[in-house]
């Protein structure tokens, strides 16, 4: 008996220290955290692809994460606003409230799309500081990698090297990866689109495509009946090639258009998780250019 604690007692000791606890409001960035990081740190995810980020819950489960986290990255510009601010307040947790060391919104670090010029919520859900879905540019995922590796090493002083390694690492593959994506891109340039919400801005800007309109009348609004019946006479005169929806929104605007039109509905995976083949940032991009590549033919 004393031998079988002894050697339990022994596999514990034997486990790698997990220097951080990491609350991620994404899976974008819970993934880009464990790129950067490894098993250095324990990495949760508040939300999966297979929900709207605009409208999470603030379920005890996440206060009692939020509460022994050391290090909050989000996307910040609002996109949390709606449930991130409960957790703070509810977590009690000094060590990741705006402003301190373990706070980190990447949303303030990309060159930012769609800042309105004014603000009226009667246009919907305007966001003051610009477009929050800034994940679907992967030069965007690298901007913010660089500054995150830096916030882990001023967290975790102790483990420096391993962090500034892990960067240099998957700065190099994904660089690498961005040039063959955008080699494959190349058909894509040019290519109208109609998007569910405006959570692919970032997505086509990058590729070079035109996003024409959307199927939400206003953002966060559902599409109407009038307003698809617009959509009908645009296509018509603008046509469109593909109209493009996330996992968790209704498929049925965009089959209804593509059953009036003739245009392609494809459902590309947004963030890490949101298709079989995209469990990763690589996975990600390269299942959202084979979707986009196959419904543009």
């Amino acid at each position: 008996m004393k031998r079988l604690a002894l050697l339990l007692l022994t596999a514990v000791l034997a486990r790698p220290a997990l220097a951080l606890n990491v609350f991620a409001c994404e899976p974008e960035w819970a993934a880009l955290t464990a790129e950067l990081a490894g098993d250095k740190v324990s990495v949760f995810s508040a939300t999966t692809a297979l929900q709207d980020v605009h409208h999470i819950e603030a379920r005890p489960t996440l206060i009692a994460r939020m509460r022994n986290a050391d290090l909050l990255v989000c996307t910040g510009l609002e996109l949390e606003s709606g449930w991130l601010p409960v957790l703070l307040q509810r977590s009690g947790n000094p060590r990741i409230q705006p402003g301190q060391p373990g706070w980190f919104e990447a949303g303030m670090l990309v060159p930012r799309l769609d800042v309105p010029t004014r603000l009226d919520r009667s246009e919907g859900d305007v966001h003051a500081a610009g477009n929050p879905h800034i994940q679907t540019d992967p030069r965007n995922i690298q901007r913010v990698a660089d500054a995150l590796a830096k916030r882990l090493t001023e967290l975790d002083p102790a483990n420096a090297a391993v962090y500034q390694a892990r960067q240099r690492d998957f700065g190099q593959r994904w660089q690498q990866a961005i040039k063959r994506w955008e080699l494959q891109a190349a058909p894509l340039r040019g290519m109208a689109v109609i998007t569910h919400h405006k959570d692919m801005l970032y997505l086509t800007q990058w590729l070079g495509m035109k996003s024409i309109a959307t199927l939400e009348p206003k953002p966060g609004v559902e599409p109407s009946t009038a307003h698809l019946a617009g959509l009908l006479a645009l296509q018509r005169g603008t046509p469109a090639r593909l109209v493009l929806r996330a996992p968790y929104q209704s498929a049925r605007p965009s089959e209804w258009l593509a059953a009036q039109t003739g245009i392609k509905p494809v459902e590309l995976p947004l963030t890490v998780g949101g298709a079989d083949k995209a469990q990763d940032l690589f996975g990600l991009f390269d299942v959202t250019l084979q979707r986009l590549l196959e419904g543009g033919r």
